[in-house]
Formats: C-alpha cells, structure tokens, sequence
C-alpha cells in the first residue's frame, strides 16, 4: 500500500468511446492502458450481505489479500456491507477483471456457506474508472476516505475499521494528507447510491 500519489498525466487519455453505445445494461470494462484506477462494487440488489463485523473483515482482508496477489498497488479502500471502492494503480490492466472475479467468487462461497444459501447471487458488478488528472485522483482519494462519513457510519473516518482513511491519517505526510483531505469530491460521478 502506497500513500505517495503516482506521477498522472496532465492530459486526458482517450479511451474506446465509441464501444459506449453498446452498453445497454452493464458497465463496458475495456481495459487496456496501465494506471491509477477506481473500482466500486455492490452487491446483488444492494442487499447487506457483509453487515456483521466478521464479514467486513472477512471481504476486507479479502480485498487487500487479492491486490497483493494480483500486483494492484492498493491507494484506498472502504468496505461496507453493500458495497465497497477502491482506488489503486495497476501495471497490468486483465489483473482487474481477474481481482474482481476472484474476490466475488471467493467471498460469495464463503458467505453462502455460512447462510446455508449455495445458489444466492451475491455481487452484482463493478465500475471503474481510469484517473489520468492529478487533480481528480486526489478528489477521489478523499472520497474514498471520506466514504463512511458520507454513509453516516462515522463522524470521522479514520474511526472506521473497514477503511484506510485511519491508516492514511497515521502514516501520510502532513502536507499531502491536508492536500487529499481539501480536494473537492462532491461532484465526482461515482456509482454510489447504497443506503448502508
């Protein structure tokens, strides 16, 4: 985990637009260039599925345990019972797709498992977007952090377990925590309409 931003460009990049029209009922995942990354998933008709404190653990190890596997330099992350984001920089663009599939898959088993509910669809999908603005990842950081805060959860979000806004307070430099802590999130267009 890194708190250090990536050096992003300071020109847009131009991704495969014109595929959009073929997009009628799911996110268009085209992944194709290297870089810095948002993720959010919910789950399956917004159900709390991960509302206990073992399970937010449970799909929050998860989470950081996958990155590590699939070299995603994890940024920032907020795991709820319904859903979760997350922010880091990937080398490989297919290590997403395959990081998704193997959390969803995993997590899935283990909590039908324990429902005694083999068949339940879990997750639903996921978005992502690809930060190629300075400006827009250091928004997105702060949304991320501040995401239990803007759920209610907590006053301030370092007191929330299942996120890394507590660690980015700890370890970050002062400078760049107040700079992060300062950049306008309340008009990013992030999927993010979960009542938790």
């Amino acid at each position: 985990m890194c708190a250090v931003h990536p050096k992003l460009e300071s020109k847009p990049v131009i991704g495969h637009l014109s595929a959009i029209h073929d997009w009628p009922h799911a996110p268009l995942h085209q992944l194709t260039d290297a870089g810095v990354f948002m993720v959010t998933s919910g789950t399956y008709q917004k159900a709390g599925l991960f509302r206990t404190p073992e399970r937010l653990t449970f799909l929050t190890h998860s989470l950081t345990e996958l990155c590590q596997k699939y070299s995603l330099d994890l940024q920032a992350w907020a795991v709820f019972p319904n859903h979760y984001h997350f922010l880091a920089q990937i080398l490989q663009p297919r290590n997403l797709s395959r990081l998704t599939r193997h959390l969803h898959s995993s997590t899935a088993i283990r909590i039908n498992e324990q429902d005694g509910t083999p068949n339940r669809k879990v997750w639903f999908q996921y978005w992502e977007s690809h930060i190629t603005f300075h400006r827009s990842y250091l928004a997105r950081l702060n949304y991320v952090y501040q995401n239990p805060v803007k759920h209610g959860l907590v006053r301030d979000a370092s007191a929330y377990q299942w996120c890394s806004a507590g660690w980015f307070k700890r370890k970050a430099d002062r400078a760049f925590f107040k700079t992060v802590l300062s950049s306008p999130c309340d008009k990013l267009d992030i999927p993010d309409d979960f009542d938790v």
